[in-house]
């Protein structure tokens, strides 16, 4: 049964080693995550939220509720043009148990290829959530939260609202 970890949990700051093997533990954990993303309302988690040091996500397209398993996702290139977006994680959650929101300036447009849990390589260009979504989930592997993109104050603003759920 994995469990969701939260802001503070030094496993979210590791950088996550790759896969080398789709094996049932792996296509296990992505079916739970899908589950555990779907019960939070969520549209993405990384492995290293459920305290596995792996480099793969799930996500969904809120446009069209497409679901992706990604296996050691990368993204190939980004956009010069960005764009500023609210962005919650389901890691980083308030004194009320919700996740907390900022605005995060990303690119627009990201190329990611990944492999899925069949083991088949896909390329996409993706815009909008879903490139967003990409993006945050992907900095998961490497330990970066969004947190991490916000200036001093406002990353302050967001903590001390995370310091009043423990």
């Amino acid at each position: 049964m994995l469990q969701m970890k939260l802001c503070g949990d030094l496993v979210l700051r590791e950088k996550c080693a790759p896969v080398d093997t789709i094996d049932a533990e792996i296509l296990q954990n992505m079916d739970e995550m899908v589950k555990m993303m779907s019960a939070q309302n969520g549209v993405g988690l990384a492995a290293p939220q459920v305290g596995v040091l792996k480099r793969f996500i799930v996500m969904m397209n809120p446009d069209t509720n497409k679901v992706f398993k990604m296996i050691n996702p990368v993204i190939l290139s980004r956009s010069s043009e960005t764009v500023v977006m609210e962005e919650g994680c389901l890691s980083v959650l308030g004194g009320d148990g919700l996740p907390v929101y900022a605005n995060v300036t990303r690119p627009a447009v990201v190329t990611v290829e990944w492999t899925d849990e069949k083991g088949k390589a896909h390329t996409a260009e993706m815009s909008g959530l879903p490139a967003r979504i990409v993006q945050h989930e992907t900095d998961h592997l490497d330990g970066i939260l969004f947190v991490d993109y916000l200036s001093p104050v406002k990353r302050e603003m967001v903590m001390s609202k995370v310091r009043r759920r423990k």
